[in-house]
């Protein structure tokens, strides 16, 4: 797992697994909606696929990332040799953090709720008007882990 601190690839002081990770969530977006247009085409079984795919593969990243992050020493050592003050990074990061959590767990019930209407039939059908509502709410919530992953990125990593 040497290879995780080695130099990153997008030409920041970032190792290569955050460049990896950075990649991965700017892309989370626009996966989903990739999936979410689907959907609209009525080819719900391969949106359900594609859904569960995409979130399958955000929590192996973000246990990649955790792993990463333990082992490189946290949040203070990937602060050195940034120019943003401690505190505020230390903010965008808190914000980043809640935001990333509420948007998992309502990811997971989104995708729970819909695997069980599914499976009693109600969806496509009475329940797709609540799936429309929480899938919105829900991407609206990747965009912003993604918005704010990025923005803690660039904090440690640019500036």
């Amino acid at each position: 797992m040497e290879y995780m601190f080695e130099s990153g690839f997008l030409g920041t002081r970032a190792p290569f697994f955050m460049d990896f990770v950075m990649i991965m969530v700017a892309l989370l977006p626009l996966l989903t909606l990739a999936a979410i247009s689907l959907a609209k085409i009525k080819s719900y079984k391969l949106h359900a696929f594609t859904q569960t795919l995409i979130f399958i593969v955000s929590v192996v990243v973000v246990g990649y990332f955790e792993y990463g992050v333990r082992i490189g020493g946290g949040f203070d050592a990937f602060m050195k040799g940034s120019q943003t003050s401690h505190s505020y990074a230390f903010w965008v990061l808190i914000v980043h953090i809640i935001i990333a959590i509420l948007t998992m767990l309502f990811w997971t019930k989104t995708l729970w709720m819909a695997r069980k209407s599914t499976k009693e039939k109600r969806l496509p059908g009475g329940y797709t008007l609540i799936h429309r509502t929480a899938g919105k709410l829900t991407f609206i919530g990747i965009f912003l882990t993604a918005f704010t992953g990025i923005w803690v990125y660039v904090i440690l990593f640019v500036h």
